[in-house]
């Protein structure tokens, strides 16, 4: 182990090649070598496998070195591979002049890079002088290309023994490469073994071709030199490029991670969009939909689900869609600080695009609860239409039943003059009931008309009630048109009349239709909304009430007329029926009718007081619920107001500033009870069915738009912040920095609102030390304000700041590093990935890389270049 340390230690690259040194070892070359066929035949194997293990690289070999490269052609190429430079454009010409200019090209850009060429001239190359060609190539080469390699500490003759015993080489390839050679195994008395071993691991596992025989190095006593070297000098090509390929690995592998994050948080910024998308796709066609339904009960069902939704399901959405704005504004941030392109979501997925979908639901929603209040006010008053039609229908039909009958009957044919008589008086008594009744028949048609104009769920059952009244009506009327004639045809024969059955007809039928009347208004529906209407009613029946003293003595009155007609046929022992013969309201009806309204009374009283109590109480709702508004509205005006100068004027660290706002979110948190307590209070009023409040201008819908933009403002400034701090870590600005960059921004800005405009940030600039001409600062403009809105930003002006003095990776160092693990081919194949990158990033690569389609292309060559350009935003891929 010992030995093979030495000898690794001897095998050292060094880089301080002396051209001086290298001549005197060429002098020292036994010019004897020159006439040995053996040694030329050697040196022609040698150099034709080096120069074709660079020509390989170009697609392109050489059979013969004095022919193929007697028109410079190759030789040119040869020293382009080499170097990996350009040379001038060679003479595609054939004659000698052509070729004596290529190959002085070569010559010359040799000469450009400080190799000193002594008699050397282009036309032995192309005159083909066979040895003068060989040596001239050889020490060209030499010269050119190995000019930097020798074993520190070693003579030349000692370098050439390390080699010849095959140690030299093993160790060497052991140094860089222990996994190919297990050197404590060696045996250094079998040099041919230990070369031959060193040249085939060279050939399968470095590229390097073998250009020598183990027998020709050992049994030759003494190995060339010039050959044996130009072999060591590929080893020294192999393994320089390691430490490269592990730096470039290195950056790649950072890059790549870097990617990896970003394509992470676009995926899931899609797939939280999507959602909250869909979502909101599937909730306004329930918003909007407008069917109405038949009953209170299923309206104030739907009116729970509403709330449901309100209290449940959207506050979390809320939360997602501000949650969201975030996430894409960190995104964005991390892609400005990495050099990367800003993210564009799918199409319809943009913030813009959420806020707008946002909109249009809030927009469906807040029509949707104005329905659903509007249709329980319809319902509300159909279901009260539809009483009222029933009762007055109710109360016609009871007093038209039989009518017809009565009206039919020809009694009067066999009756006497006096009954005649007595059944106009009764048949101008119906008439005068009739007359009474024609105003409720019009209040019925009128109800039923309105309920149609309503669209009463049972219209139909209705119109049909109505109609058979109709029609009952019409016949009434036709049938007592026909009996008054027939009446007054038998009058002129009939003449008796009892003038107290006539005065009690004449005043008990209206008297009997006022107390029908008074029994209808007292039984009456109402439905108020305020203590004034309450109020209103309640006057209304203490007018009622003040008539009925006037209404008992009329009743008295009637009364008093049939105990006169009672009177008279008992004093005159009459021996007729005490019977009103001209009415069909009698005595007993009369006071049963009376008896009823004197029982409504008392009940219409506790009715309308009950209505009072609940009038009182809906006004103290409303006033708990303004008292609660006109305080929790202003302060939220007022934190918000304060957010906005804070964002402004905080000062310190940019942590301080952090805690300081998240202290302040917090607080506003902690008063979220408050807007949980009105939310009850709101609840109340709606089951109240109260729909307006005058003592506050703020609706619940007020309060619930105003919290939720205060809890977003408060989270987007604390995301600015964020935002400013993962900038500040990123690019390496100190706290000052930033104290500066607010300051300068805060002098700037006039307005105090946290925008400067063009002429603030040109001032600003220049306050800077920028010297601005137009198009500089038109440049400028479109890295800070991109959209041409006409104003700057605080972060727009920490982007543009930390941009000037950051250092990030580019396209161009990336594609530099892939190219060092390429070994300079414009293509790059997997197995090099995998073997230069971790598994995930080599796997990473060669999934995103496009193939390689350029000229040289080989089965499974990748673009490299197009996918670097790609990761900086500079392609379509």
């Amino acid at each position: 182990m010992n030995s093979m340390n030495q000898i690794e230690t001897n095998m050292q690259y060094t880089y301080n090649y002396e051209e001086d040194e290298y001549m005197t070892q060429e002098e020292e070359w036994d010019r004897d070598l020159l006439l040995d066929p053996a040694w030329e035949k050697q040196q022609r194997k040698t150099f034709t496998a080096w120069c074709n293990s660079h020509l390989r690289k170009a697609g392109t070999q050489i059979e013969n070195i004095e022919e193929d490269f007697r028109n410079g052609l190759k030789l040119m190429l040869l020293l382009e591979v080499i170097s990996g430079e350009r040379l001038p454009k060679p003479d595609r010409g054939k004659m000698r002049f052509h070729k004596i200019a290529n190959v002085n090209k070569a010559l010359d850009y040799i000469a450009s890079k400080g190799v000193k060429l002594v008699s050397i001239g282009a036309e032995e190359i192309v005159d083909g002088n066979v040895k003068m060609t060989l040596g001239m190539i050889w020490t060209i080469i030499l010269r050119f290309a190995i000019q930097d390699i020798s074993v520190e500490g070693k003579s030349n003759s000692t370098n050439v023994k390390l080699y010849a015993n095959g140690l030299g080489l093993c160790a060497l390839i052991h140094r860089h490469r222990p996994d190919l050679i297990d050197y404590s195994k060696l045996n250094k008395d079998d040099p041919i073994g230990n070369i031959n071993l060193a040249m085939e691991i060279a050939e399968k596992h470095l590229d390097i071709p073998k250009m020598l025989d183990a027998e020709d190095i050992v049994n030759t006593p003494k190995p060339d030199e010039r050959a044996i070297m130009t072999y060591v000098s590929c080893f020294y090509h192999a393994f320089a490029g390691a430490e490269q390929a592990e730096t470039a690995a290195n950056r790649i592998c950072k890059v790549l991670a870097v990617n990896q994050e970003n394509e992470r948080l676009m995926e899931e910024y899609e797939r939280l969009a999507s959602e909250l998308l869909e979502w909101i796709r599937r909730t306004i066609p329930w918003l909007e939909n407008r069917t109405p339904e038949k009953t209170m009960q299923a309206m104030q069902k739907k009116l729970e689900d509403f709330r449901d939704y309100r209290r449940k399901h959207k506050p979390p959405k809320v939360q997602e869609k501000c949650q969201l704005e975030i996430n894409f504004n960190t995104l964005q941030t991390k892609l400005r600080i990495s050099n990367r392109p800003a993210f564009m979501p799918s199409e319809g997925k943009m913030v813009s695009d959420i806020a707008g979908a946002w909109q249009r639901l809030e927009q469906a929603e807040k029509g949707y609860e104005e329905w659903l209040l509007n249709e329980i006010r319809r319902l509300e008053r159909l279901e009260h239409l539809a009483e009222k039609f029933r009762q007055k229908a109710s109360t016609h039909e009871q007093w038209a039943y039989g009518k017809e009958q009565i009206l039919l009957q020809k009694d009067y044919e066999s009756a006497s003059l006096t009954e005649v008589r007595a059944m106009l008086r009764k048949h101008e008594a119906f008439e005068s009931d009739l007359a009474a009744h024609q105003d409720r028949v019009e209040q019925i048609a009128a109800i039923a008309q309105e309920l149609n104009e309503l669209d009463y769920h049972d219209a139909a059952s209705v119109n049909d009630r109505c109609q058979k009244i109709c029609d009952q009506w019409d016949s009434l009327g036709t049938l007592t048109q026909k009996r008054r004639e027939a009446l007054e045809r038998t009058e002129k024969l009939l003449e008796t009349i009892d003038q107290l059955h006539l005065e009690f007809a004449k005043r008990a039928a209206p008297f009997n239709n006022w107390m029908e009347g008074a029994m209808e208004d007292l039984q009456d529906m109402f439905i108020v909304h305020s203590i004034e209407e309450i109020q209103s009613l309640i006057s209304a029946h203490d007018q009622f009430k003040a008539t009925l003293p006037e209404a008992d003595g009329e009743r008295q009155a009637i009364l008093s007329i049939q105990n006169e007609v009672e009177k008279v046929i008992q004093s005159y022992s009459m021996r007729i029926s005490a019977s009103n013969p001209y009415s069909t309201v009698t005595v007993e009806e009369i006071r049963t009718k009376w008896e009823k309204v004197k029982q409504l009374v008392p009940q219409r009283d506790q009715s309308l007081q009950e209505e009072l109590a609940r009038q009182h109480a809906n006004e103290r709702l409303r006033r708990q619920f303004a008292a609660q508004a006109n305080v929790i509205g202003p302060w939220i005006q007022t934190k918000m107001e304060e957010i906005a100068r804070s964002s402004i004027e905080m000062t310190g660290p940019l942590e301080d500033q952090m805690n300081q706002l998240k202290q302040y979110e917090q607080n506003i948190i902690n008063y979220k009870h408050n807007i949980d307590k009105l939310e009850g209070d709101h609840q109340l009023i709606q089951e109240a069915l109260v729909f307006d409040n005058k003592h506050t201008n703020y609706t619940m819908e007020h309060i619930r738009v105003g919290w939720e933009l205060l809890l977003t403002t408060i989270a987007r400034t604390i995301n600015e912040v964020e935002t400013q701090i993962l900038t500040r870590d990123a690019k390496g600005i100190t706290q000052e920095q930033m104290n500066d960059f607010r300051a300068s921004f805060n002098h700037f800005d006039r307005r105090k609102n946290g925008l400067m405009d063009h002429d603030d940030f040109r001032a600003c600039l220049i306050s800077m030390g920028y010297d601005l001409g137009e198009a500089e600062f038109a440049r400028i403009m479109t890295l800070v304000d991109p959209n041409g809105q006409g104003t700057v930003t605080f972060q727009s002006f920490i982007d543009f700041m930390t941009r000037e003095t950051a250092d990030t990776d580019t396209a161009e160092q990336v594609i530099a590093s892939f190219r060092i693990l390429a070994s300079d081919k414009p293509y790059i194949l997997a197995d090099e990935l995998r073997r230069e990158l971790p598994p995930e990033q080599a796997q990473y690569c060669i999934k995103r890389m496009p193939p390689y389609t350029g000229p040289g292309s080989v089965p499974g060559a990748l673009d490299y270049t197009s996918f670097s350009s790609a990761l900086y935003g500079e392609s379509d891929l």
